[in-house]
């Protein structure tokens, strides 16, 4: 499965990035393919391209903010989840996904 997502936490700083590592190391670990763009208070870092966008299976909103840009995944399967929940069970988030895109 080919994942993309955006990880973007209130402060922009630390639940970003460790919400992108976890769901980087979940996805890898169950032998997907995942691209995660953060948004914070630096901007926008390892912006997703037109490319991984048009071939992803889903898209993964690690968020607890508005982000920029959302009209990029239209038509893409979403999954929008607090960067708490991703930080806490990463693993599970990536197998419920699994199951929501096979059932589809």
């Amino acid at each position: 499965m080919k994942i993309v997502g955006v990880a973007a936490c209130t402060s922009g700083i630390a639940h970003t990035y460790i919400a992108k590592e976890k769901l980087i190391k979940a996805a890898k670990s169950l032998g997907h393919e995942i691209w995660i763009e953060t948004q914070g208070t630096i901007g926008v870092e390892d912006a997703l391209t037109t490319n991984q966008i048009r071939d992803a299976d889903v898209v993964v909103l690690a968020i607890d903010i508005q982000i920029s840009e959302k009209e990029r995944f239209a038509g893409k399967k979403i999954i929008e989840i607090p960067t708490g929940r991703v930080i806490k069970s990463p693993v599970k988030i990536i197998q419920k996904i699994e199951e929501m895109i096979n059932d589809a």
